[in-house]
């Protein structure tokens, strides 16, 4: 048992970098400093989380678009531009009176980098944060300010599920994305945890116990 837990960590160091890089960028975006030094500081803390725990490698799509990662990036400091004057306005017009709620959210895609990304994003936006992720079903439990109604609950939820239709578009599998332009042309969007309900997902599962 240990030594398969230490083949496994055994990584080939390709297998890590887009671990560590991510890791280096949350890194920058948390202290909001991107400085050579700071990133440096925050590289050699990756490089020692890699080595001291266990992380399962990163599997990736094999495409990113430039184009979308760029559209992405300015989607993203618009969107902390009006999160932080809204979360301003609720402070100030509503104060204690506000009425928060933990949301389920299930996603599209059971990728963990895409969880991750997705999860990262919102934690970066003033008035949400994910409090616990379900690996097994896709789904973050995020806690979002100044939900007090069916109809603004789905209206966060559908704003998340729209982050990972956008990070689909930079990073996601070509069957990702042939599903997200179907659901563009008048298709519903299938979330993995309906997937994993089907019958005949719980056929194979049962088959395979």
């Amino acid at each position: 048992m240990s030594q398969s837990i230490n083949a496994r960590r055994k990584l080939n160091p390709l297998q890590k970098l887009p671990l560590l890089i991510w890791l280096v960028l949350v890194w920058g975006a948390l202290w909001q400093d991107f400085s050579a030094g700071n990133l440096l500081f925050g590289a050699l803390i990756a490089l020692a989380v890699s080595q001291v725990f266990y992380l399962p490698p990163i599997e990736l799509s094999g495409r990113f678009n430039v184009l979308q990662a760029v559209i992405f990036l300015l989607w993203f400091l618009k969107q902390i531009t009006v999160a932080s004057c809204q979360v301003l306005y609720w402070a100030v017009a509503k104060g204690p009176k506000i009425r928060n709620a933990v949301i389920a959210v299930p996603l599209r895609s059971p990728s963990d980098l895409l969880m991750t990304a997705v999860g990262h994003v919102l934690s970066l936006i003033p008035g949400s944060l994910v409090v616990e992720v379900d690996r097994g079903c896709a789904t973050l439990y995020v806690h979002a300010m100044n939900a007090p109604t069916p109809e603004s609950v789905e209206r966060v939820r559908t704003g998340i599920q729209d982050i990972e239709a956008r990070l689909i578009t930079v990073m996601g599998t070509k069957e990702e994305l042939a599903e997200l332009r179907s659901e563009r042309t008048g298709a519903s969007m299938v979330a993995y945890a309906d997937i994993l309900k089907s019958p005949d997902q719980q056929k194979d599962v049962g088959e395979g116990q």
